[in-house]
């Protein structure tokens, strides 16, 4: 099985991909990360067959619909939640399959009323949302939050786990990634030990915060599972037709290139003696070695595509993450640098700078 942990900084958001058999499940994908979720599904050869929402978030719009539209995935959410747009409203005890594995879904309300946990099927690692945070829980003041019904929902379906299960939440602020039944049985200051409901609805009664700032929009997107309100934007450029790689780098195909050569800017990043070796250099390309580019970026147009080239692609990946972060808008690294044009066997010329 292959399982990855993803994270969005702007929320601290932990979104996770679980495959088997060439299917995958997302589980909380973020609006603003599908193209990273996308690149990483390809990347690893996975068909994206549903995504799975913990309940409907106050603090990010989820990628749910936005995946949809892009892989035909299915939209799976929690019938309590009574959002539009879902393929599968779940209810406790349902499963859903992925390869030759499966989630069982165990309802777990309290944070909000739609709070699901999701279970690998050998019981090893749960997905707990906000129900069960790393030594914390979800706060319990809105959506038909409760406190007596979070402090029931943990106890009888995520502590009622065998203590070896690894628990994944839906958020932490911290950094820490993972946690166990066993230890949040035994640390958790709100829920573990002695606490009794009485201690745990005194204190999540008294927290007194803040609403989160996104909340006025992203309750109402994620009872829409994401959809906008409105034109969606494009996950893709529309200049040239690329490929976004899981490292972030967007990147173009020669023969996609070779179409596109008079219309952009092209940028060789090796140094002087490859620009004339063996290899050759693209024809209008113009020399500027990876250790002289953040001084020289002035001499390309900001409005105009620009790709980077190398020997391998190794360099000019760097460059166009140098070219994104200095405000060029339209990037892209020749994927496999000349090495793949030479393979492909497309024109070089080796003319002296």
């Amino acid at each position: 099985m292959i399982f990855r942990q993803l994270f969005d900084a702007a929320s601290s958001t932990y979104t996770y991909l679980l495959g088997d058999g060439g299917e995958a499940l997302l589980i909380d994908p973020v609006y603003e990360q599908v193209p990273r979720d996308l690149a990483l599904l390809q990347e690893l050869g996975l068909r994206l067959v549903a995504t799975l929402d913990t309940h409907v978030h106050a603090d990010h719009v989820t990628g749910a619909w936005r995946l949809r539209q892009r892989t035909g995935s299915r939209i799976a959410v929690s019938a309590a939640a009574d959002a539009s747009e879902v393929d599968n409203a779940l209810r406790h005890g349902d499963r859903i399959h992925f390869g030759a594995r499966h989630l069982t879904v165990r309802a777990t309300p309290g944070h909000t009323s739609g709070c699901l946990t999701y279970v690998l099927d050998d019981n090893s690692l749960a997905f707990t949302g906000d129900s069960l945070l790393i030594r914390g829980c979800g706060r319990t003041d809105f959506q038909q939050g409760s406190p007596q019904r979070l402090f029931a929902s943990v106890h009888a379906q995520i502590l009622s786990l065998p203590d070896a299960c690894l628990l994944y939440p839906g958020h932490d602020y911290r950094g820490i990634t993972v946690t166990s039944v066993a230890e949040e049985k035994r640390y958790n200051p709100r829920l573990g030990g002695d606490v009794d409901v009485g201690d745990f609805t005194g204190h999540m009664n008294n927290l007194h915060l803040p609403h989160p700032k996104l909340m006025a929009i992203a309750v109402p997107a994620n009872l829409r599972c994401g959809k906008p309100d409105g034109e969606a934007p494009t996950d893709l450029p529309t200049w040239a037709p690329l490929t976004l790689r899981f490292s972030g780098v967007w990147e173009i195909e020669p023969m996609a290139l070779l179409e596109q050569q008079a219309q952009v800017q092209i940028v060789d990043v090796r140094e002087a003696p490859e620009f004339i070796d063996q290899l050759g250099h693209l024809h209008g390309a113009t020399l500027v070695p990876l250790s002289e580019l953040t001084g020289r970026m002035d001499a390309f147009d900001k409005e105009r595509p620009i790709v980077a080239v190398c020997r391998s692609g190794v360099r000019s990946a760097q460059a166009s993450v140098l070219l994104s972060k200095a405000g060029f808008s339209k990037v892209a690294n020749l994927a496999g640098g000349m090495l793949r044009w030479k393979l492909e066997g497309l024109p070089a010329e080796s003319d002296p700078v």
